[in-house]
């Protein structure tokens, strides 16, 4: 089945992508990682490095992610409260 994404979706992850990297605060634009597939509001800001990245990456061997002592939920709450603005 195919995600389409409402005004609202789109406009949300579009935010997500200007911020700086959750987890190393590197600047955006950043790439939306979902913790829960098709559930955009649990989209997190992340780099490519810290995204997609073979050895710091979440989907990779996460050394960032450790050295951070970040989880996915540490993440989405630093993506939050920038979204927020705090």
């Amino acid at each position: 089945m195919l995600n389409r994404l409402n005004e609202k979706e789109r406009a949300h992850l579009a935010a997500v992508k200007e911020l700086p990297c959750s987890v190393c605060d590197q600047t955006g634009p950043s790439e939306a990682h979902h913790i829960e597939q098709r559930q955009q509001y649990t989209a997190v800001a992340l780099c490519e490095s810290c995204h997609r990245g073979p050895l710091m990456g979440w989907h990779g061997q996460r050394r960032m992610w450790a050295i951070k002592k970040m989880s996915e939920l540490d993440a989405l709450n630093v993506t939050v409260r920038r979204l927020m603005g705090n």
